[in-house]
């Protein structure tokens, strides 16, 4: 694998000057370090051309967060430099079967993700750095096997109640392990996906764009991803929606994601919502 050229690493580094500039968090090296990620240099193991978004959905619509700044439309993304949370929201797309991903991006995975997002994904990642996450390595399968790595994530569900208050849930109490019938107990890793170089056109693809945001099972393409085997294979996958705890189809929900690299976040979360925060 080689570094990808500095022209494509420009549009996730220009995102997380972006999103730093907004929050006055960190400098350039949020930005060196996606400058770092390396390049897929052939499609690999769950990688495939991502096809141009051609499916529009309005974003959900939910109260803006109190205290975090809003990223450029269309992406519903804030970022909140003093809590170190980055905000996301999406909607409820699934609520029983088998699950690859957690979230995925609105128009890619929703056969097989609870919940959809409104925004391109290396925003997200962007965000992320912009609040001090460091991102590690895909899972790797060649020559052995190799976890993914990075700065764990973690991920809070936000959505109002047909009384419209807050709830709240910690992101693994929606996903149970079937095998065991109890919620997932592993965090995610801010695996940080790769850049993937169409040989015929030239063009150069963030290749969780495709859909791989939040994962359950392990792909060289994910963002977060779970630092276990998970496969992606239909006859052995581990988790399911845990339908008795997900709201509704189409609810709008907010995912909220923060490093836990600051010690700050082993305390529950500070809420910008008004949330009970989930412990």
């Amino acid at each position: 694998m080689v570094p990808y050229s500095i022209t494509v690493a420009s549009r996730i580094a220009c995102a997380a000057i972006s999103c730093l500039a907004l929050a006055a968090t960190c400098g350039a090296a949020a930005a060196q370090e996606v400058a770092d990620k390396p390049r897929l240099g052939g499609a690999g193991p769950g990688v495939a051309t991502p096809p141009e978004d051609e499916k529009v959905v309005e974003p959900p619509k939910l109260p803006e967060p109190e205290g975090a700044r809003k990223l450029p439309d269309p992406d519903r993304v804030w970022v909140d430099a003093k809590r170190k949370q980055v905000l996301v929201d999406g909607y409820v797309t699934l609520r029983e079967g088998f699950l690859e991903m957690f979230a995925c991006k609105v128009g890619t995975k929703e056969h097989e993700s609870i919940v959809a997002v409104r925004s391109q994904i290396q925003t997200v990642h962007a965000a992320l750095l912009a609040v001090g996450a460091k991102s590690g390595e895909p899972v790797q399968y060649v020559p052995e096997f190799k976890p993914p790595s990075g700065d764990e994530i973690a991920i809070e569900v936000r959505w109002l109640d047909d009384q419209g208050k807050w709830q709240a849930a910690r992101a693994q109490e929606w996903v149970l392990n079937q095998r065991t019938n109890k919620p997932l107990k592993h965090p995610w890793v801010f695996a940080g996906s790769s850049f993937w170089k169409d040989p015929e056109t030239g063009k150069s693809y963030y290749t969780a764009e495709q859909g791989d945001f939040i994962c359950v099972s392990n792909f060289t393409t994910a963002m977060l991803d779970l630092p276990i085997p998970s496969t992606q294979a239909n006859d052995g996958l581990m988790f399911v929606a845990n339908t008795a705890k997900v709201p509704p189809l189409g609810t709008p929900v907010r995912l909220v994601l923060m490093p836990k690299s600051d010690p700050a976040q082993e305390k529950p979360s500070e809420n910008n919502d008004g949330a009970k925060p989930a412990r």
